[in-house]
Order: structure tokens, then C-alpha cells, then sequence
């Protein structure tokens, strides 16, 4: 990375690695941009702190922490003779730095609630091209590894792969902040034994146990943390109000919420719009978590009873109840259930839809087909992690499982 000649090192204290040291300036200014000071106000785990209490950590703390290990991986390859320049240190680095970047309010909670059909990526990107614009171009090459145009594959990979930096550190971050400890993995090992082979990113032999371990953490704590029951009820009762929200603000109702947020519920906001306005990207960057929290409060004294109680029960923690199996909920008792919402509740036309819902989910802790982890032993040769593992249920673990959930009021299946 280069550094300014009057550019003092900045330190930052991690409680993960300990101190994260900042010596490259445009990395440092890019930190201290408005757009990335915003992820502060966007919590990493969306509302998991309804479940884990101590769930608290930020976006920032996490591009913090993948943009550490980021040095990391990119010393060891260097030390392991891969010549990697400067400008190609610094553009991993600003690309695995900014890779979240794009996250709305509460991550992936809300993600297709605030915008329509535009991912996180997406504009991601878009913020990536605004900064490049204000800093005069000096992020093209963090653009081009993060939308992998860039030639050097392996350099992608560590943003975005099966063993990116992303990865590694929201494992043991979460794992860390929730206090769910089968998330713990080895990343300093992991870090250690990275390689490159025919520009693929690699992992030496000697590895391959923190590897299988790195792929059981990640699949139990989909189940553990990210698919949690209730962490699922508490994002369906928040997807209801923003959906009935909206239902209002479109039809004229009062509603007291910020500006942003009520810039994007009162009209459909997707990527023909970001497009064709730049000032949609700038109202989407002053959008975050304390919108959403202070309109929390406000509606729950608000005049429409579904919106009020939905968040008057999700400000005090009167959740729904979550049903996760194996095949799909059965009709007879979706329509019963149905049934008595509408009765308990007094509720006309298709209303209850608001407090119960079906879904699916789905997990899958390696895909060798969209990334394969390569292991390669000390004379060049070179295997999949599924056809050499002597730990792993390749089988399973290579297999996506998937559950169907139902959510609704607790006493509507009283």
C-alpha cells in the first residue's frame, strides 16, 4: 500500500486481533468518509440482539476486522513469493474494506424491503464509484477485484470466495458477540497456510484440519445464530411493519418518520431509479438502523391498530412464534390459524397477512460448484477439500438442506 510521507499511522483496538494498525492514507480517508462512517448505525446481526443479547456489534466493527485480516493474507502470500504490488495490496484492501458498504438498515433483514430487487452488492457498487468519482479514480483497482474483472483471480477470491476475508472474520465476530462458540475457528492458522495455484487461492496440506473446521462453524451457526426461531420472528415482525408502513404512506395516512425513510416507503425505489437519479444513492446513505428504531416508537401510538401493535410487540418483545420443519405447514392449519387472527383481531379482507407468514430456508456450508476449496500438498498436487477430507461428511455437508418455517401471534394456536 502507499503512504504519504506526513501520514502518522492510525491504531485501532479490536477486540478480536487487538490493534488494527492504519498506515495507508487513502485507506484511512476512505474510513472517515460519511458513507462509511454510516455503517456504525447498521448493526451486523440485524435485531439478533432480541435473542443474543450481547449481538450489539456494527458493520463497522466487521469491514474493520476482514480488512485486518486482508494484511494478513496478503503478508503470507508474499512471504510465500507471490508478488503482489502496492496498488493491488491497497485495491484488495479498499474492496474487502467497502464490501458491505451497500447494507440498508438492520443488513440483511430489510434488504428487499427498503429497496426493490436491487441487492446489497449492487449498491455496494454504486458506492464504490461515487468514491472512486471523489477520489479522483484511486479505487479502480478496488472495483475491479470486487466485481472480479480485475486479472488476478486469487485477489477476488479473498473478498469474495469460500475462504474470504468476509467470511473468517463474521464467524468469529459473531461467534464472539453472540457467545455462540461453535463459530470459533482458526483464522490465524487459515491466514497462515493460504497459497496461490495457477491464480486460484489454495490452502496448503497442513491446513486441512482448520479448514473442515472452518465449514462445520459455518453451518452450525446458520442453524445456531443466523436461522435462530426467533431471530426469524423478530425480521418477520419487523418485514410486517415496514410492508404495512408503506401500505399507509402510499394510501396518504400521517406517518412520523424520518425524511429518508419516508422518501423510500412512499414510492418503490429499484435500480431503473438509482440509475436515472443520483440522489436516490445520497438519500439511501443517510438511511440507517435509528431511522427505523425512531419510527419504531413513533408508530406505536399510531392510529392503525395492526401498525401501532406490531410495533408496540416488537418494541416490548412480544414475539411471534416460529414453526421450523421439514416439509411445508399444513394447509388445515395455515387456514385455521388465519381464522382466528382475523376473529381476535377484527380484521377485513387479507389483513392477517401482517402477523403470519411462511418461508424457507436453506444451508449450505460448501458448494464446490460455485467455489471450490483447493488443498495442494508441498509437490504441486492438487485436490478438492470434498474428495480428500477424512473428517467430513462431504455428503452432508456438501448437500443444501433446506426447512420450511410459519410464523405467527403466539395465542393464535392456543
Amino acid at each position: 500500500m502507499t503512504t504519504a510521507p506526513d501520514f502518522k499511522r492510525k491504531i485501532i483496538n479490536d477486540p478480536l486481533y487487538g490493534f488494527i494498525t492504519i498506515s495507508d492514507k487513502l485507506v484511512f480517508d476512505v474510513i472517515e468518509h460519511p458513507f462509511f462512517q454510516r455503517l456504525r448505525r447498521i448493526e451486523q446481526l440485524g435485531l439478533a440482539s432480541m435473542v443474543y443479547p450481547g449481538a450489539l456489534h456494527t458493520r463497522f466493527h466487521h469491514a474493520l476486522g476482514a480488512m485486518h485480516l486482508m494484511g494478513q493474507a496478503i503478508e503470507t502470500l508474499r512471504s510465500k513469493g507471490f508478488q503482489i504490488s502496492a496498488d493491488e495490496a491497497q485495491g484488495a484492501t479498499l474492496a474487502i474494506l467497502l464490501h458491505d458498504i451497500g447494507h440498508g438498515p438492520f443488513s440483511h433483514a430489510l434488504e428487499h424491503h427498503i429497496v426493490h430487487a436491487v441487492s446489497h452488492e449492487e449498491i455496494t457498487l454504486m458506492f464504490m464509484k461515487q468514491l472512486n468519482t471523489e477520489f479522483d479514480n484511486k479505487l479502480s483497482t478496488a472495483i475491479a477485484i470486487f466485481e472480479n474483472s480485475y486479472p488476478r483471480k486469487f485477489l477476488h477470491q479473498l473478498v469474495s470466495g469460500q475462504l474470504d476475508m468476509d467470511r473468517l472474520d463474521y464467524l468469529m465476530r459473531d461467534s464472539f458477540y453472540t457467545g455462540v462458540s461453535e463459530g470459533v475457528i482458526s483464522t490465524d492458522r487459515i491466514l497462515k497456510m493460504l497459497t496461490v495455484a495457477d491464480d486460484d487461492l489454495a490452502v496448503e496440506l497442513k491446513g486441512i484440519y482448520s479448514i473442515e473446521k472452518f465449514i462445520v462453524a459455518r453451518r452450525l451457526m446458520y442453524w445456531q445464530v443466523y436461522y435462530h426461531k426467533t431471530v426469524l420472528a423478530v425480521e418477520y415482525m419487523l418485514i410486517s411493519i415496514l410492508s404495512r408502513a408503506r401500505t399507509l404512506a402510499t394510501e396518504g395516512a400521517d406517518l412520523q418518520a424520518s425524511a429518508a425513510l419516508m422518501f423510500f416507503l412512499q414510492q418503490q425505489i429499484g435500480r431503473e431509479q438509482f440509475d436515472a437519479s443520483p440522489s436516490i444513492l445520497s438519500a439511501f446513505a443517510v438511511l440507517d438502523d435509528y431511522d427505523i428504531y425512531s419510527a419504531l416508537k413513533q408508530w406505536s401510538a399510531h392510529s392503525d391498530p395492526i401498525l401501532s401493535s406490531l410495533c408496540s410487540d416488537l418494541l416490548n418483545r412480544k414475539l411471534f412464534r416460529v414453526v421450523i420443519t421439514t416439509t411445508p405447514f399444513p394447509d388445515e392449519k395455515t387456514n385455521a390459524i388465519r381464522a382466528m387472527i382475523k376473529k381476535q383481531l377484527n380484521l377485513s379482507n387479507d389483513n392477517y397477512r401482517y402477523f403470519t407468514g411462511q418461508g424457507e430456508i436453506s444451508n449450505s456450508a460448501y458448494d464446490p460448484n460455485s467455489d471450490r476449496i483447493t488443498i495442494i500438498d508441498k509437490n504441486g498436487e492438487r485436490w478438492d477439500i470434498s474428495g480428500l477430507s477424512e473428517q467430513l461428511n462431504i455428503a452432508v455437508y456438501n448437500k443444501t438442506v433446506s426447512k420450511f418455517f410459519t410464523y405467527y401471534p403466539k395465542w393464535a394456536n392456543e
